[in-house]
Order: C-alpha cells, then sequence, then structure tokens
C-alpha cells in the first residue's frame, strides 16, 4: 500500500521545524494513513505533530492525545471601564475547582468526571480578556454582534484529567497501535469533547462573575483536539481546528494579537486550519532565553499594555510571546491558501495563566 501523501500549507518564508515534518512522515507512514495536512503553526509534538490534520482508514488515539476536546471560545462580555490590572487582580483562582454541585453548573456532567470543573489547566491554556482591535469582514462581525473595542472572553481549555484517563487506559494496553474497540474509543472521546465544551463555559461564567458582569453564551466554540469520521474515513486533529465553513479562534499569544476566522479549508487541508501561532522554542529554550532577557515584572506586562496573571514563574518564560511564531506570519498562510478569512482581531487586555499566590475563588 502507497505511503499516505502529505501536504504543508505554509508559504517559503514560514519557518517549521524539520523535526515537526519528519513527523509528518513519519505518521504517513502508519498502516491504513491516507493524507496528512500540515498547518502553518506545525511543531513537534510527543510523538505526532501539532498543528495537522490527519485521515486514515484507522483511528489512532495517540494522534489526538491526552487532552481530548480542548478547544478556544469566544465568549461576548460587558465591562465598564476595563483597567487591565485592576481587573486582573479581580480574576478567580481557575486552579481551583468548583464543587459539582455548584449552581453554575446546570447539565448533567459529561462521564460524570466531577473533578477538576471550571479549571484551565496548565501549559499554552489560558483565559483572557480581549478587546476587538480591528474589524476585517465587516458583514461577518455584524453576524457575529462584533464591533471595534467590543470586549470578550477567550478560553482555551480542554478535558483535562478525563481525556488523560481515556489516552492511558489505551496506551497501557496498545501504546501507539490503533484502536482495538473503536466504539468504546469514540464513545468516550466524545464524552471528552463535550466535557471540555463544559468547562470552558464554566470559566468563562467564573470570569464574568468575578469581573461584575453577566455570563453569555459563546459564540465561537471549536476544538482542535479529536477524531471524528469524514467522507469514511477518521479525520485526526492534533492542534487543528474544524476549518469547515466554521467560525475559528486562531490564538496568537498574550502579548499579540488574535484573529477570528471565518473557516473554509477543502479535502486537500482535510477540512482544518490553524489553531494558533505554533511555538518555535521548546519549553527548555524559552526558559533558559528568557530568564536571559526579561525578569519577572516585564513579562507581566506586555508590549500592548495587557497584563498577565501567572503565579508560576517558570510558566511565564515558557509561555513567553518570543516563544511563538508570528500570528500574522500564520494568518497570511491561511490566507494565501485558501483556507480562511480574517474577521476580527483581538488584542489583549487580561491573560490570565494561573493564579497568584492568594487569588480568589
Amino acid at each position: 500500500m502507497p505511503k499516505a501523501s502529505v501536504s504543508v500549507f505554509a508559504s517559503e518564508s514560514s519557518w517549521i521545524e524539520s523535526d515537526a515534518l519528519d513527523q509528518c512522515h513519519q505518521v504517513a507512514a502508519l498502516d491504513g494513513m491516507v493524507h496528512v495536512a500540515a498547518m502553518p503553526d506545525l511543531h513537534p509534538g510527543k510523538g505526532a505533530p501539532i498543528g495537522a490534520a490527519m485521515s486514515s482508514r484507522v483511528l489512532y488515539p495517540f494522534l489526538v492525545g491526552s487532552d481530548i476536546g480542548c478547544g478556544i471560545a469566544v465568549f461576548p462580555i460587558r465591562i465598564k471601564r476595563p483597567a487591565p490590572e485592576r481587573l486582573a487582580a479581580r480574576f478567580p483562582d481557575l486552579d481551583r475547582p468548583l464543587d459539582p454541585g455548584d449552581e453554575l453548573i446546570d447539565q448533567e456532567i459529561p462521564a460524570g468526571y466531577g473533578e477538576q470543573l471550571g479549571t484551565v489547566g496548565r501549559g499554552n491554556h489560558f483565559v483572557e480578556l480581549a478587546r476587538v482591535q480591528a474589524v476585517h469582514d465587516d458583514a461577518h462581525a455584524e453576524r457575529l454582534g462584533l464591533h471595534p473595542h467590543d470586549l470578550v472572553l477567550i478560553v482555551h481549555s480542554g478535558s483535562r484529567g478525563l481525556g488523560e484517563r481515556i489516552l492511558r487506559a489505551h496506551t497501557e494496553v496498545h501504546g501507539a497501535g490503533p484502536a482495538a474497540d473503536v466504539d468504546a474509543y469514540l464513545a468516550a472521546h466524545d464524552e471528552a469533547v463535550r466535557w471540555g465544551s463544559l468547562n470552558r463555559r464554566l470559566m468563562a461564567a467564573r470570569v464574568a462573575l468575578a469581573l461584575g458582569a453577566v455570563p453569555e453564551e459563546p459564540i465561537v466554540d471549536e476544538c482542535h483536539n479529536s477524531v471524528e469520521m469524514v467522507g469514511g474515513l477518521y479525520l485526526h486533529r492534533k492542534g487543528a481546528a474544524n476549518g469547515d465553513r466554521r467560525d475559528v479562534l486562531v490564538a496568537g499569544t498574550r502579548g499579540t494579537a488574535s484573529y477570528l476566522v471565518a473557516a473554509h479549508a477543502g479535502a486537500d487541508a482535510n477540512y482544518s486550519v490553524a489553531h494558533g501561532a505554533g511555538r518555535k522554542m521548546s519549553r527548555a529554550d524559552a526558559l533558559r532565553r528568557g530568564k536571559a532577557k526579561h525578569t519577572v515584572e516585564e513579562l507581566r506586562r506586555t508590549p500592548v499594555g495587557s497584563f498577565v496573571v501567572c503565579g508560576d514563574r517558570q510558566l511565564l518564560f515558557e509561555e513567553a510571546p518570543t516563544a511563538y511564531k508570528k500570528i500574522e506570519r500564520v494568518i497570511d498562510d491561511l490566507v494565501e491558501h485558501k483556507l480562511a478569512t480574517p474577521v476580527v482581531s483581538t488584542h489583549p487586555v487580561v491573560t490570565y495563566k494561573t493564579a497568584e499566590k492568594g487569588g480568589r475563588r
């Protein structure tokens, strides 16, 4: 059987690590693989590339990873006089889970997983209060109810320990092999996707209430770690969002713009688009280089005037804006390859990573 095809949706001027490309070709060599579509935010992951959509006749849980259902949701929020430092001090402690009986939880908890509800997690997860900086498509922005200077909450998180438990149950027996019981895996996967979506809504509600606003429903909520049946094939997305006529928030960094795009990706891109800027440095490199260039206080304030809430000094350096690719280059690549059209861009006001010591509920 011939090796699967690999397409890279990035321009020659975009920097893509050779290790990430090698991982794409390693995945393409797996039994049953049909096509690997690499997004412009492609970077190496643990055993599989991040920023790729991979179609196959065989379902491989490790191509989805442990954070099943991880995604980004965008919520309208209305706040008067949003001063960054004042609002940063009012953010709730999103490391402290809600009790399963909390009044904010108005639906059945998927998989009955009552742990870690309303928490953000670590790594590149965040909750951000952002301002619409520019409108690029007036009609589409109007349909979404977005206008210049409007505030939104951007929530990036997933299924927390539930997704980890699902992948571990598979890998302990089958390693990186295919799912032995596809129906059982998909049932658990779908619960984790629902849990991740609920979790993003709970965090948005917690933040809105803490900032004196009324919680609202999301205008965008797309996961980027998932698998689904498309055209008779299993379409795995690892750090790639559903781009089949969807609105997607492509995240920048805590010191740069993010872009909400109208995605219209076709079969050659496995109906997928990028989910963010994509790392250009490993966490170890970002920590080493960042400590040589920046102080902690410098990293708490960004070039766009926003404020960062992060009680973990190491995480501050690991997630510094300089550790990521330029979001504008990623968006340009999506546009050039006719995968998406920008609708609005946002700038951060407050970005929450993890609570400061003595943080509030």
